[in-house]
């Protein structure tokens, strides 16, 4: 009599493994093909002779009704797979290891479709373009030389900067000075390690008066009020002003850097878009 009780209680809880199992796999959380399906009916088969409450018949119903659900599940994925022309990738490498050099070949011969453009000259086509190169007009017709007065380059003297408005009708030194103090005022008020990004301190207004801040800060670094802090890999140009004006230029060679001040740059700035 124990020993029919024991083996009642290790049947409810297999039962309940298979209920828990199925219910997992209905949840999509299991493989739905990690479940044995015949050693599953093998046990319920096994234990349902056993079953005299009907709280054990529920268990039996129940563990047969979740059985149903995952041979469904099974079902389904082998008509999705089959449908849709799936080879599992395992059973395909299988095969391909055991397929010969000149069936792989064969194979491959079969499924490829080169595609092949041949294009040559016909004595029709030849035809065709002395045709079109006789009716054209002339090239000097077509294109008339438009007279352009050459210009020869030079050097702005400081009078026809003046004049251009790009700087103001003051002495120069006090212009340099007047703009290092303000160089110095920005880097205190936004810079950070004593520099200031270069178009935070020429950028203005208006382009124009952009131009002639670019045009004041050269000089500020050619005479050497300040200097340019570079980091190409980040591609950010600072500018930095010296404590006291240097009096080592000339001494040794400079390196000239060119900057662009396009209009296109200083929209990019006014709208906050230049890093």
């Amino acid at each position: 009599m124990q020993s029919n009780k024991k083996q009642k209680k290790f049947g409810k809880e297999k039962l309940q493994r298979i209920i828990e199992m199925c219910m997992a796999i209905e949840n999509h959380t299991v493989d739905p093909f990690l479940l044995d399906v015949d050693n599953i009916i093998r046990v319920v088969k096994e234990y349902f002779p056993q079953w005299e409450q009907a709280e054990e018949l529920n268990m039996d119903s129940e563990a047969i009704h979740h059985l149903a659900s995952v041979i469904k599940l099974q079902s389904e994925w082998i008509k999705y797979r089959s449908t849709s022309l799936y080879t599992d990738p395992f059973l395909l490498e299988e095969k391909i290891m055991q397929t010969g050099k000149e069936e792989m070949i064969r194979v491959f011969l079969k499924a490829w479709h080169p595609l092949v453009e041949l294009e040559q000259l016909s004595l029709h086509s030849l035809a065709g373009a002395i045709r079109y190169w006789e009716t054209l007009v002339p090239l000097k017709e077509r294109w008339p030389e438009l007279a352009v007065p050459e210009v020869s380059m030079g050097i702005a003297s400081r009078g026809e900067l003046i004049k251009q408005c790009i700087l103001g009708d003051k002495v120069f030194s006090e212009e340099l000075n007047r703009y290092w103090q303000e160089l110095n005022e920005k880097v205190e008020e936004k810079g950070h390690e004593d520099k200031i990004l270069y178009w935070d301190f020429i950028g203005a207004e208006t382009y124009e008066e952009t131009v002639q801040r670019a045009l004041i800060a050269s000089f500020l670094i050619t005479y050497g009020y300040a200097t340019l802090k570079i980091y190409p890999l980040r591609e950010e140009i600072f500018i930095k002003p010296f404590e006291k004006p240097s009096t080592k230029i000339g001494t040794q060679q400079s390196i000239s850097i060119p900057i662009a001040v396009t209009y296109e740059t200083w929209q990019k700035w006014k709208r906050g878009e230049l890093d």
